[in-house]
Protein backbone atom coordinates (compact mmCIF):
# COMPACT_ATOMS: atom_id res chain seq x y z
CA UNK A 1 0.00 0.00 0.00
CA UNK A 2 1.55 3.12 -1.33
CA UNK A 3 1.04 6.12 1.92
CA UNK A 4 1.85 9.55 1.48
CA UNK A 5 1.49 11.59 5.05
CA UNK A 6 1.00 15.45 4.64
CA UNK A 7 1.63 17.24 7.93
CA UNK A 8 2.28 20.72 9.25
CA UNK A 9 4.13 20.74 12.71
CA UNK A 10 6.05 23.84 13.40
CA UNK A 11 5.37 24.80 17.19
CA UNK A 12 6.73 21.84 19.15
CA UNK A 13 6.67 19.36 16.23
CA UNK A 14 4.14 17.63 18.16
CA UNK A 15 2.50 16.44 15.12
CA UNK A 16 5.41 15.90 13.53
CA UNK A 17 6.46 12.81 15.84
CA UNK A 18 2.95 10.99 15.31
CA UNK A 19 3.83 11.38 11.89
CA UNK A 20 6.97 10.00 12.39
CA UNK A 21 5.24 6.71 14.19
CA UNK A 22 2.89 6.54 11.45
CA UNK A 23 5.42 6.51 8.47
CA UNK A 24 7.44 3.91 10.39
CA UNK A 25 4.40 1.65 10.66
CA UNK A 26 3.01 2.10 7.29
CA UNK A 27 6.47 2.99 5.27
CA UNK A 28 5.08 6.23 4.27
CA UNK A 29 6.59 8.99 3.37
CA UNK A 30 6.21 12.31 5.29
CA UNK A 31 5.43 15.54 3.27
CA UNK A 32 4.72 19.22 4.47
CA UNK A 33 1.82 20.65 2.39
CA UNK A 34 4.60 23.15 0.58
CA UNK A 35 6.29 19.95 -0.74
CA UNK A 36 3.42 18.05 -1.94
CA UNK A 37 2.15 18.55 -5.98
CA UNK A 38 -1.95 17.87 -5.72
CA UNK A 39 -1.44 15.80 -9.04
CA UNK A 40 0.90 13.28 -7.08
CA UNK A 41 -1.56 12.38 -5.09
CA UNK A 42 -3.31 10.22 -7.21
CA UNK A 43 -0.63 8.25 -7.32
CA UNK A 44 -1.16 6.88 -3.33
CA UNK A 45 -3.27 4.28 -2.34
CA UNK A 46 -3.50 5.88 1.14
CA UNK A 47 -2.89 9.22 2.65
CA UNK A 48 -2.68 11.04 6.03
CA UNK A 49 -3.28 14.81 6.95
CA UNK A 50 -2.13 16.66 9.80
CA UNK A 51 -1.55 19.18 12.07
CA UNK A 52 -1.82 20.90 15.41
CA UNK A 53 -5.27 22.46 16.32
CA UNK A 54 -5.46 26.18 16.67
CA UNK A 55 -8.50 28.04 17.88
CA UNK A 56 -10.09 24.37 17.72
CA UNK A 57 -9.45 23.49 13.85
CA UNK A 58 -6.54 22.09 11.83
CA UNK A 59 -3.66 24.74 10.79
CA UNK A 60 -4.72 26.96 8.54
CA UNK A 61 -2.04 25.70 6.21
CA UNK A 62 -3.05 22.19 6.11
CA UNK A 63 -6.92 23.58 5.33
CA UNK A 64 -5.48 26.16 2.55
CA UNK A 65 -4.11 23.20 1.02
CA UNK A 66 -6.91 20.69 1.53
CA UNK A 67 -9.27 23.22 0.03
CA UNK A 68 -6.92 23.06 -3.16
CA UNK A 69 -7.10 19.82 -3.67
CA UNK A 70 -8.43 18.14 -7.23
CA UNK A 71 -11.10 15.79 -6.91
CA UNK A 72 -10.32 12.02 -5.81
CA UNK A 73 -13.00 9.24 -6.17
CA UNK A 74 -13.09 7.48 -2.97
CA UNK A 75 -9.57 8.07 -2.40
CA UNK A 76 -8.70 6.88 1.66
CA UNK A 77 -7.95 8.89 3.45
CA UNK A 78 -7.16 9.72 7.31
CA UNK A 79 -6.77 12.41 9.55
CA UNK A 80 -4.90 13.33 12.81
CA UNK A 81 -3.70 16.24 15.10
CA UNK A 82 -1.93 17.24 18.36
CA UNK A 83 -3.90 19.42 20.80
CA UNK A 84 -3.77 21.05 24.41
CA UNK A 85 -7.15 19.40 24.61
CA UNK A 86 -7.18 15.71 24.22
CA UNK A 87 -10.02 13.49 22.62
CA UNK A 88 -11.57 16.06 20.45
CA UNK A 89 -11.02 14.93 17.23
CA UNK A 90 -14.32 14.58 16.08
CA UNK A 91 -15.10 17.71 17.32
CA UNK A 92 -11.09 19.27 15.71
CA UNK A 93 -11.36 17.52 12.19
CA UNK A 94 -15.04 18.81 11.43
CA UNK A 95 -13.46 21.52 8.85
CA UNK A 96 -11.12 19.08 7.36
CA UNK A 97 -12.80 16.27 7.50
CA UNK A 98 -15.58 18.56 5.18
CA UNK A 99 -12.83 19.43 2.99
CA UNK A 100 -11.80 16.13 2.23
CA UNK A 101 -15.00 15.05 1.60
CA UNK A 102 -15.84 17.76 -0.66
CA UNK A 103 -13.10 16.39 -2.92
CA UNK A 104 -14.23 12.85 -3.11
CA UNK A 105 -12.07 11.48 0.03
CA UNK A 106 -13.18 8.30 1.88
CA UNK A 107 -11.91 9.15 5.22
CA UNK A 108 -10.97 5.45 6.56
CA UNK A 109 -9.87 6.81 10.44
CA UNK A 110 -9.42 9.56 12.55
CA UNK A 111 -6.51 10.55 15.28
CA UNK A 112 -6.03 12.93 18.09
CA UNK A 113 -3.76 13.00 20.94
CA UNK A 114 -2.44 15.22 23.44
CA UNK A 115 0.05 17.30 22.38
CA UNK A 116 2.35 20.53 24.74
CA UNK A 117 0.65 23.80 24.25
CA UNK A 118 2.13 26.85 25.39
CA UNK A 119 -0.01 29.27 22.97
CA UNK A 120 -0.92 32.78 24.00
CA UNK A 121 -1.62 32.78 27.68
CA UNK A 122 -0.88 29.65 28.46
CA UNK A 123 2.72 30.28 27.70
CA UNK A 124 2.65 32.29 30.94
CA UNK A 125 1.37 29.33 33.30
CA UNK A 126 4.48 27.25 31.55
CA UNK A 127 1.67 25.38 29.04
CA UNK A 128 -0.73 22.65 29.67
CA UNK A 129 -0.18 18.79 28.23
CA UNK A 130 3.70 18.91 29.38
CA UNK A 131 5.66 15.89 28.28
CA UNK A 132 3.23 15.19 25.24
CA UNK A 133 2.47 13.07 22.83
CA UNK A 134 4.63 10.46 25.13
CA UNK A 135 5.05 7.22 24.92
CA UNK A 136 1.46 5.86 25.36
CA UNK A 137 0.51 8.26 22.85
CA UNK A 138 2.71 6.94 20.45
CA UNK A 139 1.82 3.49 21.13
CA UNK A 140 -1.86 4.84 20.79
CA UNK A 141 -0.71 6.38 16.86
CA UNK A 142 1.15 2.65 15.92
CA UNK A 143 -1.78 0.94 16.95
CA UNK A 144 -4.39 3.35 15.12
CA UNK A 145 -1.60 3.01 11.86
CA UNK A 146 -1.82 -0.86 12.33
CA UNK A 147 -5.11 -0.73 12.35
CA UNK A 148 -5.53 0.91 9.13
CA UNK A 149 -3.83 -2.20 7.59
CA UNK A 150 -7.00 -4.10 8.49
CA UNK A 151 -9.71 -2.30 6.11
CA UNK A 152 -12.17 -3.67 8.34
CA UNK A 153 -11.28 -1.75 11.09
CA UNK A 154 -10.88 2.33 11.61
CA UNK A 155 -9.58 3.84 14.99
CA UNK A 156 -11.94 7.26 15.67
CA UNK A 157 -10.84 9.81 18.45
CA UNK A 158 -8.73 6.72 19.76
CA UNK A 159 -11.14 4.13 20.28
CA UNK A 160 -11.51 1.32 17.52
CA UNK A 161 -14.64 0.79 15.95
CA UNK A 162 -15.91 -2.00 13.59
Amino acid sequence: MKTLIICFSYHHRNTEKIASVFAKTLEAQVKAPTEVDPNELFDFDLMGFGSGISFGNHYKDMLNFADKLPKMTNKKVFIFSTSGQANNGPKFHKKLREALESKGCKIVGEFNCAGFDTYGALKIFGGIQKGHPDEDDLKQAEAFALSLKQPSKAILGGSEKE
